[in-house]
């Protein structure tokens, strides 16, 4: 026990837009959703995490729940604060007066300003940590991916996120090119739930949106895999009663088109701004596709089909960026050309 108290540890962490990881050298110790709970009366934290997350639009007035991330960066600084101390807390174990972190490196948008990099900075700073570090997310999901951001070599890398899409094009440990927009899992979720209002008069939740997405979500009405049809419970605008309705992926695909479109357009631009040494290199080595909702059945074969260049999707699409700050953390004089103090 004693020497657990007083050793160093560090400790990597990617904080995303619904989903927070908290990792260390070996890799992943708690992968939570990115929400937090509170006493109304009190302010006290109620929940984190799944606990939260399960409370999320079925609370009373004297719990109140906190999504504390919007747009992939902090929204709510004192929530966001909290709600990293308990997940540090639960992965690495009660933060003591004597224990000390020796690196924190975090993951953070390119797409930043320096407020919102500052307000990181301050939630990492009640670890005490020796030294704290941020790393640009899309950099932290090509190292996750495998790829050797260092060389000289051009690499195209598309987050498709929860808050944001990022694509950029790297080479030697910089970014050369880049486009965001904030069309990611969440406006596809708002989206979805926009069409069953429109064309049902039905009412569903965030939550409800999110699984139609995960189940049954697609971006092109002609995929290998067809998944089952997923019946959807919601409450009848007119009638105000609940109600439920089939919905399938080819629905779906269509709902999503005008996102999907975006961030091909989103593709296109980043490539005409690309140097053309870079883009020979691109054309080799084609598109690289990480984030939660690169998961989405068809991407591979649209953007192939739209962008005619190779598309190569993450498989473990959720952990690449989480993977890429663990690398890091494991010799951060070796990276020290990509990370942020």
């Amino acid at each position: 026990m004693t020497l657990n108290l007083f050793r160093k540890r560090n400790c990597g962490i990617d904080l995303g837009n619904n989903n927070t990881l908290i990792g260390d050298v070996n890799g992943v110790l708690v992968s939570q959703p990115s929400y937090i709970a509170f006493e109304t009366s009190s302010n006290r934290v109620k929940a984190v995490g799944d606990a939260a997350y399960s409370m999320f639009e079925k609370t009373h007035s004297e719990v109140r729940p906190v999504k504390p991330l919007k747009g992939g960066v902090i929204a709510d600084y004192d929530s966001a604060s909290k709600m990293i101390e308990a997940f540090v807390n639960r992965a690495n174990g009660i933060h003591s007066p004597f224990s000390r972190y020796d690196h924190i490196i975090s993951g953070i948008p390119f797409n930043t300003t320096e407020v919102e990099r500052r307000a990181l900075r301050d939630a990492l700073d009640q670890f005490q940590a020796r030294q704290t570090y941020l790393l640009f997310e899309p950099l932290a999901a090509a190292m996750g991916m495998g790829l050797n951001v260092r060389a000289p070599e051009g690499k195209m890398v598309i987050d498709i996120g929860g808050g944001i899409t990022e694509i950029v094009v790297i080479s030697l440990s910089g970014i050369a090119a880049f486009q965001s927009i904030k069309v990611a899992g969440d406006a596809f979720d708002e989206e979805i739930q926009d069409y069953f209002r429109r064309n049902y008069n039905m009412a569903i939740g965030t939550k409800t949106a999110e699984q139609i997405k995960i189940q049954v979500g697609a971006v092109s009405e002609s995929i290998q895999q067809v998944p089952t049809p997923m019946v959807v419970k919601g409450k009848d605008l007119v009638e105000g009663i609940p109600t439920v309705r089939q919905i399938d992926h080819k629905e779906v695909a269509c709902i999503l088109e005008k996102s999907i479109s975006a961030i091909e357009h989103a593709i296109i631009q980043t490539l005409e701004t690309c140097p053309p040494e870079l883009a020979a290199d691109i054309y080799e080595s084609g598109l690289h596709v990480t984030g939660g909702n690169a998961l989405l059945r068809g991407l591979k074969e649209r953007f192939e089909s739209r962008i005619k260049l190779p598309v190569h999707i993450d498989d473990e699409a959720l952990l690449s960026v989480s993977k890429g700050v663990g690398q890091a953390l494991r010799d951060p004089a070796k990276y020290r050309g990509v990370l942020i103090q």
